[in-house]
């Protein structure tokens, strides 16, 4: 498998890790950026006891670090991965470790007041949803870019970033379904199906995204670039994790996944436009292709048989469906500045102080 460097990196980082014949499988503790993250580090690897994060998360540090910043994003993004495939050569047993569940909660208090901060409240859910079908003349963002003049390292670096997600796509807002009834739940579920390949490994989209990875000569292994993520990346993703493991989020987290199946379908065509036009292979298509289409049906799915529903079983839940929708539209903008602020004066909008490309598995 050939190497792509990604300018400014060191590949043999993100190479794929070795594993202890004893560890669980999983990616390596990312490297701390705070004193929020390396509480969790030391934690996690076992050089101190939870007891440890007890004044952490009853003193001031997390609500007074950036809650959008490095440092507690990274720390929450490492406390959520404990509940998907967590960290090779950690404790299982320290996924419900009380210390660690105060510590998360005291840094997702400051986050969530942060969202509620900027987000306009709104509880029209009709005409938030009727908004997002409309796409505007003058359209920016990474698939603007990237379908119109990004060059394959652009295309490269954005895989990697995204890979934080969709190695592990749909799995954060599968949390939700316990908490549907009826139709609400049933269409939930026949998204899901459809995300996790109907029934077919080798279609799940997570799979279809490891494909283009390994094609592009990026490294699949899951959790691979966590090491170089930004704070903008960790951010969206945890957004998804925060609102899935909450229950009293259940309507948030039905909007964030709105915001992404119905703006989904427009992008993936530009990304699979972007992909033809560098000739950088079948599966890279394939991916935003299977997306282009899925995403269409899902969108009817999302409006009329999960949203419909769950407001006329809970019509209280319309403002955090627009809170949700508003949130994940604000962490995308986010993203979107910092990625094309880098590459508009030639920077990578990885990591600076991490790697991002290494080898592909075989």
């Amino acid at each position: 498998m050939t190497t792509v460097a990604v300018p400014g990196t060191n590949p043999s980082v993100l190479a794929p890790p070795a594993r202890r014949t004893a560890s669980p499988p999983g990616p390596r503790l990312p490297t701390p950026r705070g004193p929020l993250s390396a509480a969790v580090h030391g934690v996690l690897a076992g050089h101190r006891g939870p007891e440890t994060l007890l004044d952490l998360a009853s003193g001031p540090t997390p609500g007074t670090s950036d809650p959008y910043g490095d440092d507690l994003q990274l720390a929450l993004y490492t406390c959520y991965e404990l509940h998907y495939r967590s960290f090779a050569g950690v404790d299982p047993e320290l996924e419900w470790a009380p210390e660690l569940l105060a510590l998360r909660r005291a840094m997702e208090r400051p986050f969530l007041a942060a969202l509620r901060a900027e987000v306009p409240r709104g509880a029209d859910v009709e005409s938030e949803l009727d908004s997002l079908l409309v796409e505007p003349i003058d359209g920016w963002g990474p698939s603007y870019f990237l379908a119109e003049r990004g060059e394959r390292s652009h295309v490269e670096e954005y895989v990697a970033l995204r890979s934080l997600y969709h190695l592990k796509e749909a799995d954060p807002q599968a949390w939700v379904i316990p908490r549907l009834e009826g139709q609400a739940k049933a269409s939930m579920a026949t998204v899901e199906h459809d995300e996790y390949g109907a029934g077919r490994g080798d279609r799940l989209h997570a799979r279809l995204f490891a494909d283009m990875m390994v094609e592009l000569g990026l490294d699949a292994s899951y959790g691979a670039y966590l090491e170089v993520a930004p704070a903008p990346v960790l951010a969206t993703v945890n957004l998804m994790s925060l609102l899935g493991l909450h229950r009293a989020l259940r309507g948030a987290l039905i909007g964030q996944f709105a915001m992404v199946e119905i703006t989904s379908s427009p992008g993936s065509r530009r990304l699979a436009r972007a992909m033809e036009r560098l000739e950088v292979g079948p599966a890279s298509v394939a991916f935003y292709i299977e997306h282009v289409e899925a995403d269409a049906v899902h969108e009817q799915l999302v409006r009329r048989g999960i949203i419909a529903d769950l407001l006329a079983r809970e019509p209280e839940l319309a403002s955090d469906v627009v809170f949700g929708l508003r949130a994940s539209a604000l962490l995308e903008d986010r993203l979107a500045d910092h990625l094309l602020g880098a590459w508009g004066v030639g920077r990578s909008p990885l990591g600076s102080a991490s790697p991002v490309a290494g080898e592909g598995p075989g």
